[in-house]
C-alpha cells in the first residue's frame, strides 16, 4: 500500500509544478513515481526514500538546468520587413524623398530618405527606420 501514498505525493507535486512552473516539483514527482516503483518491488521504505530522493536529486541537477534554457530561450519577435528596421544600410544609388537604391544585410532595395530635405550620396551609411511597400526609408547616420 505504500506505492499508494507515493502516488498520490507525485500527483500534489505535479499539481504544484502546474501552478509555479518551475520545474522543481515536477522533479520531485518522478522521484516520488521512482519511489512508487520501488515500493511494488520491495516493502523497505528506507530503499524508497533512498531511490525518491536520488532520482529527484539527479533530476534537479541534470535535466532541470537543460529545461529552464529551453524555457527561456528568446524568441525572435521581428521577422520579416520589420527585422530590417533599425539596420544599416549602405546606399548605392542617390536617395532623395522619392528614390534611390541602398544595400541592406546584402540585398538591393528601393529607398527615400525619411527627411524630405535629406540627400545621401553613394558609399554613405544610413539607419532603416521603416519599410513603406517595397521602399526602405532612411535617415542619414552620424558619421
Amino acid at each position: 500500500m505504500a506505492w499508494y501514498w507515493w502516488v498520490v505525493a507525485a500527483l500534489v507535486l505535479g499539481l504544484v509544478e502546474v501552478v509555479t512552473v518551475d520545474f522543481i516539483f515536477i522533479m520531485l514527482a518522478a522521484g516520488a513515481l521512482s519511489g512508487a516503483v520501488v515500493a511494488l518491488v520491495t516493502d523497505s521504505l528506507v530503499a524508497q526514500a533512498l531511490v525518491a530522493a536520488a532520482v529527484s536529486l539527479l533530476l534537479l541537477v541534470l535535466v532541470r538546468p537543460v529545461a529552464l534554457r529551453h524555457l527561456r530561450q528568446p524568441i525572435e519577435s521581428r521577422t520579416g520587413t520589420a527585422a530590417l528596421v533599425g539596420r544599416t544600410a549602405l546606399v548605392l544609388e542617390r536617395v532623395d524623398a522619392h528614390d534611390g537604391r541602398v544595400k541592406i544585410g546584402g540585398e538591393v532595395w528601393s529607398a527615400r530618405s525619411y527627411d524630405p530635405s535629406d540627400i545621401l550620396e553613394p558609399g554613405t551609411s544610413a539607419e532603416v527606420m521603416l519599410i513603406d511597400g517595397a521602399h526602405a526609408v532612411v535617415l542619414p547616420t552620424e558619421q
